[in-house]
Parts: C-alpha cells; structure tokens; sequence
C-alpha cells in the first residue's frame, strides 16, 4: 500500500502548522517550522490568498497527516461517521483516535504516530492476549493493550518505559505503568482530544 516516505517536516510546513510527527523534536529548536515557517518549494514563502475550498482542504490534510491515515481510509472513517449518530465531525474524530496505533501513541509508547504504527507492524504488542498487528483495528471499552513479553526487555522498550513516567494519559484510558498496559474504560471524547482539529470545515468540505 502506497505510504508518503518523504521528510515529515515538510508535510508540517505545507500545512502550516506542527503535526508532531517526529515527537520530541517537534518540541525542540530543531523544528524545522519554528525554523523556516513557509510552506515547501520554490513558491513556498510567497503570500497566497486562501478561499474557502482551500481552507477546507487543507484541514483535511492536516487531520489526515496528524494521524498517518492514507485518503482512501480517511474517507472511510469520515463516512463511517455520518452513518453515526450525533455531529459527524466528533464521530470522525473519535474513530480515528480508537485506532491502534493512536492508542498506542496515547498510552506513552512512541514519540509520534508513525513510530506507532510502526511497533505496532511488527508485533510488539498484544490485544486482549492475542498479538495484532494491524495498525486500524478499533479499539473498544474493556480492550487491554500490552506490550508483549518478548519485547519488554528491548532497549527500545526500556526508554519508554523510563519516559513513560512523566506523561499523562487520556482519561479513556487506564495505563499500568509498570506492566505497560493499557485498559480502555471507555469511548474517548472530543474533549479528550488535545490537538487543536476544526472538523466542522471537514464536514463541509465533503458536504459539497
């Protein structure tokens, strides 16, 4: 399946603002938005008047790039939501963070969402006991999330885990520090979504 390989920074830059997709030097001098704050290209520092189209879409992209999600399954997940009730917006907001992999970003394990999925990919994790690795399963209230035996000796594991203590979970989710696990108690909120999302211009960038 077709996946963007190129710089992360630069799908930040075209966006205009921090996707967090490298962790913590998203959060350090070394971003490369807090360094050359125009989008990527030879036209990138020109000023370009926006339409409302525009605005939309480059929501959308955001939201899409925030969380490693490729156009077809966005589209998915977006109409998945409007068969939902309640505001589409919301539902496709928290289907995206039941994925797996966001789980797993929540939960204090990667740095970033594709450092997620990727642990995710190679079977470093168990769901319910059972080893997955499928990066989109939707997770549920009473889902548990672990890492897996094998891994937690790893050295990767072993800075996570260090890490771990000084991050704050979600309040949808139960996290054992000190077994690496993760009880999901319950569906998450919009509330509980920390990133600044305007998922109304989404809805109406579909809606026309």
């Amino acid at each position: 399946m077709a996946r963007y390989t190129g710089p992360a920074c630069k799908l930040c830059r075209r966006e205009g603002k921090k996707l967090y997709l490298k962790g913590e030097r998203c959060t350090s001098g070394k971003c490369a938005l807090e360094r050359r704050n125009t989008a990527p290209g030879q036209h990138g520092a020109a000023k370009k008047k926006m339409g409302e189209y525009g605005i939309q879409l480059r929501e959308k992209q955001a939201t899409r790039r925030y969380y490693g999600v490729l156009e077809k399954q966005f589209k998915n997940y977006y109409e998945e939501a409007d068969r939902k009730e309640g505001m589409t917006g919301e539902n496709l907001l928290i289907l995206l963070e039941r994925r797996l992999d966001n789980t797993v970003y929540r939960m204090g394990l990667a740095e970033s969402h594709k450092e997620a999925r990727q642990l995710v990919l190679h079977a470093h994790f168990t769901l319910n006991g059972k080893k997955v690795n499928i990066p989109s399963i939707l997770v549920k209230p009473g889902d548990v999330i672990s890492v897996k035996e094998a891994s937690r000796d790893s050295a990767k594991f072993k800075a996570l885990a260090e890490a771990l203590e000084s991050k704050t979970a979600p309040k949808w989710l139960d996290v054992d520090k000190t077994n690496l696990t993760a009880k999901v108690v319950s569906f998450p909120a919009r509330d509980d979504i920390d990133y600044d999302f305007n998922e109304q211009l989404i809805v109406e960038l579909y809606s026309k």
